[in-house]
């Protein structure tokens, strides 16, 4: 589904990325973990194809095709889903309204006509129920005066209504207390398929008690040093970043 091959990104004149290769299949949970500066955040956004980060070697491809040169919206168009960080607040446009345009935008992008109205309603009713959604919550402005949990839950409300093929979850469990964490982690739980895949950018391990990940990768100055499965979160959550960094010393 994606493969990342050799990838060398900078912003700003600033190397952040120097040589990430990456395979990720359907049906595959992902987790890149590593310290603060590691340059987790900037993979999620070289993927998804924010115009702030330059490509200066290697390549993305997704669903076979090379995707290096497509805008942002391009590759949202054709099945990848970014999670931010920080999600933005619009005022006067509402959570209902801000899903209709962008599904529907999303559909026309396929040649599709927009999805009726009454069609829309039911999608709308039986994704915020499975997510355990209250209706109020949708009426309200797009993240104006949302919790932290409401903004994440919101952004897993919005996957579930696009159907992406990929999902990056950007440090999705930033700033959520326990309730919250489980609640976004279920979301994301019932929203995995076959035909799908998830990458968790995180730094802690206590999220993948709850989205258990196939795959869990360490990124340390911008390359992926170390993979493993589920128990390499345990390890770092135990020992910390120090033992890998000595690892790499020697090598």
């Amino acid at each position: 589904m994606l493969k990342i091959d050799n990838l060398h990104a900078r912003i700003d004149g600033k190397s952040i990325l120097n040589g990430i290769s990456l395979d990720i299949n359907p049906g595959e949970v992902h987790a890149i973990m590593g310290p603060n500066g590691s340059g987790k955040s900037t993979l999620a956004s070289v993927i998804a194809g924010k115009e702030d980060y330059e490509i200066r070697q290697g390549k993305i491809i997704f669903e076979k095709e090379e995707i290096s040169e497509l805008s942002a919206d391009e590759r949202a168009h054709k099945g990848l889903f970014l999670s931010f960080q920080y999600p933005v607040e619009i005022p006067g446009v509402t959570v209902t309204n801000f899903i209709k345009t962008s599904l529907n935008e999303s559909r026309k992008a396929k040649g599709l006509e927009e999805m009726p109205a009454n069609k829309m309603l039911q999608l709308i009713k039986e994704k915020s129920e499975m997510l355990e959604i209250d209706r109020k919550f949708l009426s309200r402005s797009l993240n104006e005066g949302f919790s932290g949990g409401e903004k994440k839950r919101n952004e897993i409300f919005q996957m579930a209504m696009l159907e992406p093929k990929l999902a990056i979850l950007d440090e999705t469990d930033s700033g959520l207390d326990i309730d919250a964490l489980k609640v976004v982690a279920n979301g994301v739980n019932k929203l995995k398929s076959s035909e799908n895949a998830t990458l968790l950018i995180t730094h802690y391990q206590r999220l993948l008690d709850y989205i258990v990940p196939d795959f869990v990768h360490v990124l340390i100055d911008g390359k992926i040093v170390k993979s493993g499965n589920k128990d390499l979160a345990l390890d770092l959550e135990k020992n910390g970043y120090d033992w890998i960094k000595k690892e790499v010393a020697k090598q």
